[in-house]
């Protein structure tokens, strides 16, 4: 046996400093040992022989942690003649060794550990590259297996630290886990967020990612528009008893200009007549639409009533502009003309389009914004007709002739199939 002073403490440190279960630490050490060994196999190989990826699976690792050593053991074949001496031993000397009920095929565990000043400096610094690998591997999947199935949630976080232009934020699973870091991106923070030190934030997990890359695994975001709906079903109990219902939501938490802030519209339903969906998000007040604006540091939020009518539902999500006509130009490409009285234009279209944007994508219908006193009803109506007809194939005498043919040989089949039916 080779030993390992401080192996205890060296397992019970590691464990406690990177949250790792005693056992995933134990495992990690032996699967390094092992590359260790291989190593070592590799400088004395006097024999020259090649070693394949597979050609030290036969090798294990046993590591005794109360006697803090380790021992390397080798599955060998029995056969008549030995070719590998790492794969196979002979049946004379199984015998010799006390094994007489021996017989070719069987395989032997034998101890193959090294004496300790061999095993070598360059095996222990492999052994140690490996171990680091190893235990960041175990990391990365215990983290991966408690978040995965937190995707899509929202999440406590605490500001850490700053990498270039993303905050470093610490996430817990639940009460009493361990903290793990999570990125939070400059494309996924809040204009009106003060992201100082040891400040906390509600943030939605975004992704939790897989695979070997540096750097940490959970992505989390603060301009997601799940976490606005978590944040509502949070504060309006009818939501969370799913009286009320969100039906979509619209949200720009990143404007393309500095000028216009961040909004967020959110349509919003019910089956029951007594309750107001949209007093129920706002609160006595607006006491429930405020807390949840305060979260987001400020950001506008229109809550509109959801309408199965295409037109009522447009009107409605172009609060707070007040709409006179909603005309359906094209219900198939979805095109639309929204006619305003000339006072409500530019709070319609809003400041640099945010708000006729933001309806356009709750609706999902293009929105067209008209001055209803300039607005030349048959004229849009004939070039809508004229658009509609440039898409509309022509059918030509021939095709009707051979449509009306097709139709009276399915209609003599279908005649005789009956016939045959009634015999």
């Amino acid at each position: 046996m080779v030993t390992l002073p401080g192996l205890k403490d060296l397992i019970e440190n590691i464990s406690r400093e990177r949250n790792l279960p005693r056992v995933a630490v134990q495992a990690a050490i032996r699967e390094a040992l092992l590359k260790g060994y291989e190593r070592y196999r590799r400088a004395q190989n006097l024999e020259r022989r090649q070693f394949d990826e597979d050609y030290f699976e036969n090798f294990d690792v046993q590591l005794d942690v109360e006697d803090e050593g380790f021992r390397v053991v080798a599955t060998k074949t029995i056969v008549e003649a030995v070719t590998n001496s790492d794969h196979e031993i002979a049946l004379q000397q199984v015998q010799d060794m006390g094994g007489d009920e021996a017989q070719l095929g069987q395989e032997v565990v034998l101890d193959v550990t090294p004496d300790q000043g061999e095993f070598g400096r360059m095996a222990a610094m492999q052994t140690k590259q490996v171990l680091a690998q190893k235990l960041r591997d175990q990391q990365r999947q215990m983290v991966q297996e408690e978040f995965q199935d937190l995707e899509g949630t929202v999440l406590q976080a605490r500001v850490l630290r700053f990498e270039r232009q993303s905050v470093i934020m610490a996430v817990s699973s639940g009460f009493g886990q361990p903290e793990v870091d999570a990125e939070l991106p400059k494309r996924e923070q809040l204009p009106n967020d003060n992201y100082r030190a040891n400040a906390t934030f509600k943030v939605y997990l975004k992704k939790v990612s897989q695979g070997q890359q540096r750097g940490p695994q959970l992505l989390v975001s603060r301009s997601d528009a799940g976490l606005v709906v978590y944040l509502f079903a949070n504060e309006v109990p009818e939501i969370e008893d799913e009286v009320v219902r969100i039906v979509a939501v619209a949200r720009e938490a990143n404007p393309p200009s500095r000028h216009v802030g961040p909004r967020t519209k959110i349509a919003v339903d019910t089956l029951d007549r007594d309750v107001d969906p949209v007093g129920a998000c706002i609160g006595a007040r607006g006491s429930r639409i405020q807390v949840v604006v305060n979260e987001l540091r400020g950001e506008k939020i229109d809550v509109i009533r959801w309408s199965p009518d295409p037109a009522t539902y447009i009107a409605n999500a172009l609060s707070p502009a007040r709409v006179d006509e909603v005309r359906l130009m094209d219900p198939e490409t979805r095109q639309t003309h929204v006619l305003v009285a000339e006072d409500q234009l530019s709070l319609a279209i809003g400041k640099e389009g945010q708000n006729v944007r933001l309806a356009a994508r709750l609706t999902g219908w293009k929105i067209d914004i008209k001055d209803k006193a300039k607005y030349d009803h048959a004229g849009e109506d004939a070039k809508f007709a004229d658009v509609r007809a440039k898409y509309i194939p022509e059918v030509d005498d021939s095709d009707e002739e051979d449509l009306e043919d097709k139709n009276q040989e399915e209609f003599f089949e279908d005649e005789i199939f009956d016939e045959n039916d009634d015999d």
